[in-house]
Formats: structure tokens, sequence, C-alpha cells
């Protein structure tokens, strides 16, 4: 059974999220070991009295094969941290979600995406500027994200699908599960020009808790948020909390001060939100030319024969950069360069405080060119 299974199988466990799956590595070493473990050794990792029942209820009651057997069936992709390919600005959040259920493809198309989000109540004025945002957003390369809710998030997903552009949709139920129901049409458009995510395990079903934890992720997938409309108590709101908690840029749609669907904007912009006054602002802030640039690094992936040499060096295991400067030979000015040359390429990650690893997956394909 593949490994991933036993991600799927933790997933299910309430009260099991980031923290306490990342202690349960640090304990076990690998989750399938983990799965079989008796409940005492969860108890020494520190799992409360109602989370040791959770993991025993669901170890009992459900048939893990036939949870993944079920899982690919549906065409679902599952990421996990210990994937290449999961997200990489997601990756970099705060306790990311170690699980993603996906249908559809994320790639280093949308490393550069933009969130708009705002009011389900949304206002001929939102409409207009939800629409002419995400086009322009669309046509100059930018992945448009959102929920996939009614109003402001459905507006922007196609906007963007009409202008031939990329967008992704953060679901606050399980990835089988579309809602609102009137959006499967929607949904499937864009699985093909796009992907559907989600952090809950299929087969959950839509809820109120379920929504505002989700935001994260699509904070989480962007460099910067737009709020178009938002009343004073609107999830948009939590996205945009978020959003400055991750250190993205915020940017609110400021409207008149009479209309209830202004009035989360408005207030944004008062507590330091950037105004979107014109849809060029927000190219202006990411720089435009820098995205098509990076894109275009990532692309193509040029054979530099330094490059090469410290892809030779780096592994899974975080490496200090003096470390690397001296099994290299080169002088830290050159390591430091081509180093953030290799990070702008997705062939590095850097992990905190100088610290790198190679990204396998990407330095495969590289090292493929690079013997052609």
């Amino acid at each position: 059974m593949d490994t991933k299974a036993y991600w799927v199988g933790f997933n299910l466990v309430k009260g099991i999220g980031a923290v306490r799956l990342r202690a349960i590595l640090e304990y076990f070493g690998d989750l399938e070991t983990a799965w079989s473990a008796p409940l005492s050794a969860f108890a020494e990792v520190g799992l409360p009295a109602n989370v040791l029942e959770n993991l025993n209820q669901i170890r009992h009651d459900i048939k893990l094969e036939k949870v993944w057997e079920k899982i690919q069936s549906q065409g679902i992709q599952v990421k996990t941290w210990e994937d290449d390919d999961y997200p990489r600005r997601l990756r970099e959040i705060d306790n990311a979600p170690p699980v993603l259920y996906l249908r559809g493809c994320v790639d280093v198309r949308d490393e550069w995406g933009i969130a708009v989000v705002g009011t389900r109540q949304v206002t001929a004025y939102g409409r207009q500027v939800a629409e002419e945002l995400a086009s322009f957003l669309a046509r100059n390369g930018v992945t448009i994200v959102s929920g996939l809710a009614r109003g402001v998030d459905a507006i922007s997903h196609q906007a963007a699908l009409r202008a031939g552009g990329r967008t992704l949709a953060v679901l606050g139920s399980g990835i089988d599960i579309i809602y609102p129901p009137e959006h499967r049409r929607l949904a499937e458009e864009i699985v093909h020009q796009g992907a559907l995510l989600s952090d809950y395990s299929p087969g959950t079903i839509p809820d109120s808790i379920n929504f505002p934890p989700r935001n994260r992720i699509i904070s989480g997938l962007s460099v910067a948020v737009v709020i178009v409309e938002a009343g004073e108590r609107s999830g948009a709101l939590i996205t945009a909390t978020f959003a400055a908690e991750q250190g993205r840029d915020v940017f609110a749609v400021p409207g008149t001060i009479y209309a209830l669907q202004s009035k989360g904007t408005n207030r944004l912009i008062q507590q330091g939100a950037r105004p979107l006054l014109r849809v060029q602002d927000v190219l202006d802030v990411l720089n435009l030319q820098q995205v098509q640039e990076y894109k275009a690094a990532r692309l193509t992936f040029p054979v530099d024969a330094i490059e090469a040499a410290l892809l030779e060096i780096l592994g899974s295991e975080p490496l200090y950069i003096d470390e690397i400067q001296n099994r290299s030979g080169l002088s830290i000015d050159k390591v430091s360069a081509t180093l953030a040359m290799m990070e702008l390429k997705g062939l590095v990650h850097q992990v905190g405080g100088m610290n790198y690893t190679a990204i396998r997956e990407a330095g495969s394909e590289y090292q493929g060119r690079l013997n052609e």
C-alpha cells in the first residue's frame, strides 16, 4: 500500500493537525510505523485522551486499504509534506496542511497566484471590479485563487477561465463534495484550467466551521490577497488576517461609506491595507517583469556547471551555506549568488537560517537536461 495512505489515515483523526502530526513523525520516524503503534506510545508523544480515543476509533472502524483505493478510483491526488511538488508557497506558512487532496494540476505557473475574494452578496460595483481584476490578472499570466463560494469568488473564477487563464479553488469540504452544488459545472471547468484543493478528507460535508480554516490555504497559495467587497463580519476578512500573518500583501477595494458590502474593505484600508484604485496596482506591487522572469527561469533550467556541482553536494537534509562553501571550494560570494539563482529556479529551498536543501524532483529534471 502506498505510504501516503497512512497520511490519509491520520488526516481522518479529529484533533491531529500539523503540530501533532509533526510530533508523531519525530517520535516514530514515519507514519506507517506509527499507524500500527500502541496507544501508549502516542500518549508518550503527548496526545490528549480525547485524541487517543479518536485515533483508536478510526483505526478500529476503517480499512485503510479500502479508503486509499476509493481515493484512487475517484481520481483524487494526495500531496503531503514529503512531496517535492507540494505547493511551494503553501509549504512556507506556519503549520501548512500535512495533506492536500487535489483534482487538476498545481504547478510552477501558480507560484505567483493572487487571491481574489469577497462577499457572497456582491453588488453590481463589486461584480464589475472582480470581473475586470480577475480577467486582467489572468491575461497577464497570474493565477487566480479563490474559494468557489457564491458572489465574488465564483465571479473571479469564471472571469479567469473566460480570459484563458488558470485558477485554483480551495474548498471547505471534501474534494468530492462541491459546495454550493450549483457550482459543480464551474468546478469541473476549474479542474481543466487549474485545480480544486482541500485539506479535508473526501466525504467531508460542508460545515460553517470548515470555511474559516480553509482561508489560510487561499492566502497561503498566493503572493497577495485582494478583498473586493466584504461586510464587517465577512469571511473574506479572515482571509485578509491570515494573509497579513503570512507576510502577504493585502489589497482592499474602497467603496461608498453607505454600502454594507464596503464596510469591511474600507475598514481594512483604515487599518493599513493597500487601497486598490486600479487593476494595474496589483501588478505594480508584484513587478510583472519579475514574475515573467521567474517563470522563464523555472521552466527553462539553463545548464550551469556550478549549479550542477552544488546539486551534487545538497540533499534532503539542510546544509548550512558555510558547509556548502567548504565542500564546493568556491568563494562564499559565488555560492551565495548561485544558491539565490537556484532558489529562483526551484532547484533548492532555503529552510531558514541560510540552510539549504535540494528539491529532488527539480534536480533530477535538471540533471537529465545537463546530461543530454
